[in-house]
């Protein structure tokens, strides 16, 4: 038995430690949004700033957009050219595809440094891809209703979990690199 744990050791160490840190980062994010329930900013910061964000890009490209709070449950609704086109929900700020991310690099953990700015660049990319799909969807739905579905079942999780995929394979990839580079001096 002591030799298959020898023999897994890195696998058993991946699956560890990405579930040990998407289970400890998934209950800090719990927490904050527990904390935020009576926040000025609903329903919560990140949600409010994606919203807010998503409504000055649709504007920079010529819409005319804006958010308001919705009256039945904690999202934003989201307008173009006033017309409702989508509620902005706790799940649309991109912070648990960010945790998700984040477990997977922490998983393949390098030198300090280089995987501290790795995760925040890579989160930053994220954050961005996740208002940039945002803002395609509207627009998208906005002047093709008729594909409303498609959009926001294909394109809107192709945007944000390709952009993960490949800041992964990009990592794994890079880490792979060092690696040998680190085995062969």
């Amino acid at each position: 038995m002591l030799q298959l744990f020898k023999k897994y050791r890195s696998v058993l160490q991946f699956i560890l430690v990405f579930m040990g840190s998407y289970f400890i980062f998934s209950i800090l994010y719990n927490f904050y949004l527990s904390f935020f329930e009576a926040s000025s900013y609903y329903p919560d910061f990140f949600t409010h700033l994606v919203a807010l964000q998503s409504e000055s890009v649709i504007e920079s490209f010529g819409y005319t957009s804006k958010t308001m709070i919705h009256p039945n449950e904690p999202s934003l609704q989201l307008y173009v050219n006033d017309i409702f086109l989508a509620r902005i929900v706790e799940g649309c700020n991109s912070i648990s595809i960010i945790i998700l991310f984040t477990s997977f690099i922490l998983s393949f953990f390098a030198k300090f440094k280089i995987s501290f700015l790795y995760i925040f660049t890579g989160a930053v990319i994220i954050y961005i891809a996740n208002i940039l799909r945002i803002v395609i969807l509207a627009i998208g739905i906005y002047e093709y209703p008729q594909y409303t579905s498609f959009l926001h079942t294909i394109v809107f999780p192709l945007i944000i979990y390709g952009t993960v995929f490949i800041l992964w394979v990009f990592w794994v990839r890079l880490f792979s690199k060092n690696t040998v580079d680190e085995k062969a001096v």
